[in-house]
């Protein structure tokens, strides 16, 4: 599932030692990048590599291979796809994604070129919203495909739509309403939801609270476009020692007071009943999904 997926790190396509890199970092997904990392001049080349790190043999514990596709309106997107629907792929991120046409379309290419290619129905659609447009369509491209896996938010792009300020402080709050819309409309349809990337690699305590706002706000996962990001958004994802305590307590003793009648009890001073125990066990469920 890719709600256990929680890092993502963007991989300019046309660096290979950057790429060569990146299938040994101790990530959830590698984005391989043919879009904005990449300039004109160089996509093509980009691509040969990108489908090249693709053929590579999988290590165990290695990271999900994606590949960040140019958008579907441009000349690029089909250059981009036939050149990395291959075995080794595991899923694409579209960028600019604004309607559901677009998604169905990429539906069709990718079965086309999958059974041409004999590499069978693998290849999962992460959908980036970046403009208002997208962000208003959000449900309707969350369940637009069976193939669509998660809405990730383009939040550089969606702030240049909204001529918001080229530096951000704090907590962004003025991005808090498109990040929650994406976190619904993708739990609605029961896919990922990504937040996107913290662009300040000096301001670590600023990536810490974004992070941390990324995980209040419901988001299963978080792009970054550094390695020295995993740490902290790879932290903020995970459940902490005290909270999967506390989990343990509140199952052991809720499968109690359920077996003698009981539908709601008290657990260090807090009410605990059937959502809140349920939330208990998906976190243990997390926990163990996480050691596998």
């Amino acid at each position: 599932m890719m709600q256990d997926r929680h890092s993502w790190i963007f991989v300019p396509g046309q660096i290979p030692r950057m790429v060569d890199k990146a299938f040994g970092l101790p990530v959830d997904v590698i984005m391989l990048d043919l879009e904005d990392s990449v300039v004109p001049a160089l996509k093509a080349s980009a691509r040969s590599q990108v489908a090249e790190a693709l053929g590579r043999a999988r290590r165990y514990e290695s990271p999900t291979r994606f590949v960040r596709i140019n958008a579907v309106s441009t000349s690029e997107c089909m250059l981009d796809l036939q050149a990395v629907v291959t075995p080794g792929l595991e899923g694409i991120v579209v960028p600019k994604v604004d309607n559901v046409e677009q998604v169905r379309w990429l539906e069709h290419e990718l079965s086309r070129l999958e059974a041409r290619r004999d590499a069978g129905k693998i290849t999962a659609m992460v959908l980036a919203i970046e403009s208002p447009r997208a962000l208003l369509a959000a449900a309707a491209l969350a369940s637009a495909s069976p193939r669509v896996a998660g809405l990730m938010f383009g939040a550089e792009d969606f702030s240049r739509a909204l001529g918001l300020p080229t530096v951000r402080h704090g907590p962004a709050s003025d991005l808090l309403y498109a990040r929650s819309h994406i976190v619904v409309a993708a739990a609605a349809a029961g896919v990922a939801s990504i937040d996107g990337v913290w662009p300040d690699l000096k301001d670590a305590t600023g990536l810490s609270g974004d992070c941390e706002m990324s995980r209040a706000l419901g988001f299963t996962g978080k792009s970054l476009i550094h390695p020295s990001q995993i740490e902290p958004v790879t932290r903020a994802f995970q459940p902490s020692e005290q909270q999967i305590e506390f989990a343990r307590k509140v199952i052991v003793e809720f499968d109690a007071a359920a077996a003698a009648g009981k539908g709601s009890i008290e657990v260090d001073g807090q009410l605990i009943d059937a959502p809140i125990y349920e939330r208990a066990r998906q976190t243990l469920r997390s926990v163990e999904r996480q050691k596998r």
